[in-house]
């Protein structure tokens, strides 16, 4: 097709932003990481595990999609709960789209019924997506969908498996038709707006909890205190995690340290990995007592203080 004076039409570009909203564990860091094409958001059996917003960058077509991954939503008990929570809820009022995942074996109750009498709020289309759909009967799946519809108002029903991938082309698909048109926010190779070290102290984080989800308490978090860029092309990493009891320090360390190097062990393969070069990874514990009331760790971390 060429336009009026015979010249070639440009290439028409569409870019927008989608947030990713559900209940904690509905599987929102795994459908970003499939969608992407790459792991940028940590996955745990711990709930509440992405604490900020993380960015992942899809290309589909001449589609850039940035998606959006927000904490958790649910009924937030402590300081850090609700900065969580109003964060979520910001990123969705942001977005050009919100993804409302439903973890389909769970339901509607809990967590996943209050976010849906909550979207009245949020102006922006919504699309529902169902996700674990392949652990399901298809009779339960157009109910559930039903039911959610009667809820809230849904532009389009996804049903997915995050962790399989079945259904999340289609998806692609959709969103890359349904943003506008506009130039790209980031260049075509990038996959997140994570910095680096944030990126490692998530991946330190990641492998604590694997490591210890049942034993360590929520409340610790990870700080990349030091990068430094070796000569050889190896690069050095400080990382601190940080624990609010001396007993807990003791669970991460281990014991005669077994815990803490079978972590630094984890992490420093994986960083290697997606740092393409040798990673020198040194782990430091310490604790500081109420870190959840201290505004520093939110700015750290991407978050508003709760007053």
């Amino acid at each position: 097709m060429t336009a009026m004076n015979d010249e070639p039409a440009a290439v028409s570009t569409r870019s927008g932003f989608v947030a990713l909203i559900g209940a904690p564990n509905a599987g929102k860091s795994t459908l970003l990481n499939q969608l992407v094409g790459a792991k940028v958001s940590i996955v745990t059996h711990k709930v509440q595990t992405t604490r900020a917003i993380v960015r992942g960058i899809a290309t589909h077509d001449q589609t850039q999609i940035v998606f959006i991954d927000t904490p958790g939503i649910f009924r937030p008990k402590r300081r850090l709960d609700r900065a969580m929570v109003t964060t979520a809820w910001g990123g969705a009022r942001d977005a050009d789209i919100v993804l409302v995942l439903i973890d389909a074996e769970r339901g509607l109750k809990g967590d996943a019924g209050e976010i849906l009498a909550s979207l009245k709020d949020v102006r922006q289309p919504k699309i529902l997506v169902l996700n674990k759909v392949d652990r399901v009967k298809r009779e339960m799946l157009l109910e559930l969908t039903a039911k959610a519809n009667e809820q809230a108002e849904f532009a389009r029903t996804f049903m997915v498996s995050a962790l399989t991938g079945s259904g999340c082309a289609d998806l692609l698909s959709y969103l890359a038709e349904a943003l506008p048109h506009g130039p790209w926010y980031y260049p075509e190779d990038q996959l997140s707006d994570l910095p680096m070290r944030q990126l490692a102290a998530e991946i330190t984080r990641e492998k604590l909890f694997l490591r210890l989800h049942q034993e360590l308490p929520y409340s610790s978090h990870v700080e990349t205190e030091k990068w430094e860029e070796k000569k050889d092309g190896s690069v050095r990493i400080e990382q601190v995690i940080y624990v609010e009891r001396d007993s807990q320090k003791k669970i991460v360390l281990g014991h005669k340290g077994e815990t803490i190097r079978a972590i630094g062990q984890a992490s420093r393969e994986e960083m290697a990995g997606i740092l393409e070069q040798k990673v020198h990874l040194f782990l430091f514990v310490k604790v500081r007592e109420n870190w959840g009331d201290d505004p520093e760790r939110y700015r750290e971390m991407g978050l508003e203080y709760p007053r």
